[in-house]
């Protein structure tokens, strides 16, 4: 489902900075728990490999959009972490930023985002921590 194990690269402010396959499925967990939980839906549903009903698709496309914006990962990756093609990816996150003039559907990818985002914080928080506490340790 991964495709490649090549590392991902966070984007902004700590640019360059790698990450590798753990926590590649760790995003995409914290994706599917969060965009399952916002749309009501299974868990199981969202990496389904068909298309399911169209709430369903549009909450992977969601899941697919927030690993894009919120992540910075790239077309090719963020296709990859949740088993579809760049292409598939990119129509995601084409049909989604369409649907954020709907008030309630940019409230709800907001809050979305600001959980990825929060994640993503304390993932840099606790490796910061385990840099100063341990030098020259990699974990």
């Amino acid at each position: 489902m991964w495709g490649p194990s090549d590392p991902v690269v966070w984007q902004g402010e700590r640019a360059g900075q790698t990450i590798g396959e753990p926590e590649r499925e760790a995003a995409r967990r914290v994706i599917e728990a969060t965009v399952a939980a916002a749309f009501g839906l299974p868990l199981q549903e969202l990496s389904a490999p068909t298309r399911r009903r169209a709430n369903v698709a549009f909450a992977r496309q969601v899941g697919m959009y927030v690993a894009h914006v919120a992540l910075g990962l790239s077309l090719t990756e963020t296709g990859q972490v949740f088993g579809r093609d760049r292409t598939t990816a990119s129509h995601a996150c084409r049909v989604v930023e369409d649907r954020r003039d709907d008030g309630d559907v940019d409230r709800m990818l907001d809050a979305i985002e600001a959980v990825v985002l929060a994640w993503k914080a304390s993932l840099e928080g606790s490796r910061r921590t385990v840099e100063v506490h341990h030098p020259g340790r990699t974990s």
